[in-house]
């Protein structure tokens, strides 16, 4: 699908002639403004964007709770009390219960961890868990990545003696779950200066404070930032603030010395020996840990990231591996099942604008991947739903800049239970509850969604020619890492390029193209790669100009020397 180009605002020319950074980065002037866009404003800014440090994590007891939370911690080890951790089947709660359940072994050993099973207890915690608990003797539950909208459960759980401190970051409801601590940065109120933490973001800064409050050294808890990277990058939330911090410097112990767990994961993945970045983690290691809640039980992903033997998480990571597989081709075939339904209803090119979908056997651990699909094939925010418990239970994604939480909220007299994000949500309601869901559904989201949300659009950093491609610049840019939202990875355009003569089509089927490029001002021939494109092959040999926008990729090799090469994202034909 075509996307519209949005050319992202320029600062003017009397701006940058008075602006330290355009001195600064005279010899590559695109960055000063790229710097501007993500609201850097001088050089020392600038410094510290680039070269992120842990002293500018944020003091943990900032965040509202944390001393009670602490407190409670450390009382329940006083006084050895049974402890269990808990978590979400997910990447963000396999990694949030690895991480604080093997940090707090260092310390105690009256400490278990249990993540549920999608299908037998599903989201968040259970009454049936709570007695289980109850019946092993735990006293305190530290739940991670769910637990925010558990009122009833947790009400139930002090009425057996058992203590929650709640380590969330979704969005809660009004009225909040009778814990001993909530520590969960969008809080109404919340003070605390980075809002957008993931589950496992979460669970660091209670770790972090813990340490603090019992005067312990930071280099161990330092060394568990792979974990949380992976949550930050897999649960896709914003790549700024501390999260920057932490992606920056759990990329780095990924690359050097990473948990055994995630380093078995790496040599399965074929990475070994290979920079690992923000997008392997996306598309290669992240799925893979997803796939062991997904098609299997969570608790094998904890079991591998708690790894202290290297073949037992060989051994683990191979099952993991297989699940993945697995998982791909139920994917692949409830999306063509799924496209098939919405064909023979009409509703392919419709003027709908969203997409209910229910089928009570597809496979609840993959109708969230299905639901992200739909959403990209067709650019509409969609739901899923399957049967699980007696109830109709899914997933729902949403386009770009609409917020598909406020939506689904104003059905929740239909629903049993739901939560998440403004851009994913999961939900559960009886079936005979689909109909009118589906209709109000879409009646909220016909009013409230924008022309421009309809359309999927591409964000241009800046319009640059080839002669400002040089090795400074790029080098420049490689300290934008990591990416991700709200500090996505500079996207360019440059205008009227025409081809070299020596493009070609690659691939199997002969459907990319292996461009080389010259645009027309500075006459620099470059190399790009434009995937699944063929459809303007005609155009490009043809010699006649074209527009492209594109990332800049630098493919290091074996002698140590780099090349430059232009990731085509989009192509438009020039008058």
């Amino acid at each position: 699908m075509t996307s519209r180009w949005n050319y992202l605002p320029q600062s003017n020319d009397n701006d940058l002639n008075d602006n330290e950074l355009s001195r600064r980065f005279a010899k590559c002037p695109p960055v000063a403004d790229l710097l501007l866009q993500r609201n850097i404003h001088n050089v020392a800014e600038a410094e510290r964007f680039f070269h992120p440090s842990l002293r500018d994590l944020h003091d943990p007891f900032l965040m509202d709770n944390m001393d009670v939370a602490v407190e409670r911690l450390n009382r329940a080890m006083g006084a050895k009390e049974k402890i269990m951790v808990y978590g979400d089947y997910d990447v963000d709660g396999t990694t949030a219960v690895s991480l604080v359940y093997r940090y707090l072994q260092n310390f105690y050993s009256e400490i278990d961890y249990y993540i549920p099973t999608r299908y037998d207890d599903g989201y968040g915690i259970t009454n049936k868990v709570i007695d289980e608990a109850a019946e092993k003797g735990v006293k305190l539950i530290i739940i991670l990545d769910c637990g925010i909208k558990a009122i009833e459960e947790i009400r139930y759980a002090k009425t057996l003696g058992i203590d929650f401190i709640i380590c969330d970051h979704h969005v809660p409801d009004d009225e909040l779950p009778p814990a001993a601590a909530i520590l969960n940065p969008k809080l109404e109120g919340s003070h605390y200066p980075c809002p957008h933490l993931s589950g496992c973001g979460v669970g660091y800064k209670l770790m972090q404070a813990f340490s603090i409050s019992n005067g312990i050294g930071t280099a161990e808890l330092e060394g568990m930032l792979d974990l949380v990277a992976v949550s930050i990058a897999a649960d896709i939330v914003p790549m700024v603030d501390e999260n920057r911090v932490m992606a920056y410097h759990g990329l780095k112990r990924l690359n050097t010395n990473p948990n055994l767990g995630l380093r078995a994961i790496i040599r399965t993945c074929g990475m070994s020996g290979k920079e690992i970045t923000i997008s392997d983690v996306i598309f290669k290691i992240g799925p893979r840990i997803n796939a062991s809640g997904r098609m299997q039980s969570g608790s094998e992903a904890v079991e591998l990231l708690t790894a202290r033997d290297f073949k037992e998480a060989s051994r683990l990571s191979q099952a993991i591996d297989q699940y993945n597989k697995d998982r791909k081709q139920l994917d692949k075939q409830i999306t063509e099942e799924a496209n098939a339904i919405l064909e023979a209803r009409g509703e392919m090119n419709s003027q709908k604008k969203t997409i209910v979908i229910y089928n009570k056997d597809w496979h609840k651990g993959i109708i969230g991947i299905v639901a992200s699909r739909l959403t990209e094939l067709h650019y509409k925010p969609s739901v899923v739903l399957t049967l699980a418990n007696g109830l109709a239970t899914g997933s729902s994604r949403s386009v770009q800049g609409f917020d598909i939480y406020s939506a689904v909220d104003a059905t929740r007299d239909l629903l049993e239970n739901f939560g998440g994000h403004t851009y994913a949500v999961g939900l559960s309601m009886k079936e005979e509850n689909i109909p009118e869901f589906t209709r109000r559904f879409e009646e909220y989201v016909a009013a409230n969604i924008t022309a421009e949300q309809q359309t999927p659009q591409l964000d241009i950093d800046a319009v640059i020619t080839f002669s400002e491609i040089t090795n400074e610049f790029v080098s420049t840019l490689n300290l934008f890492n990591p990416f991700g939202p709200g500090n996505q990875k500079p996207v360019f355009c440059t205008r009227r390029v025409t081809d070299f003569g020596t493009s070609r089509l690659v691939g199997h089927q002969l459907e990319h193209i292996k461009l080389e490029i010259v645009d027309d001002t500075s006459g620099k021939v470059l190399n790009g790669i434009a995937f699944n494109m063929s459809e303007y092959f005609e155009h490009i040999h043809s010699g006649k100009p074209f527009d492209i926008c594109y990332t800049i990729e630098e493919n290091r090799h074996r002698n140590a020397t780099s090349t430059i090469q232009l990731l085509v994202k989009q192509i438009h034909t020039s008058k």
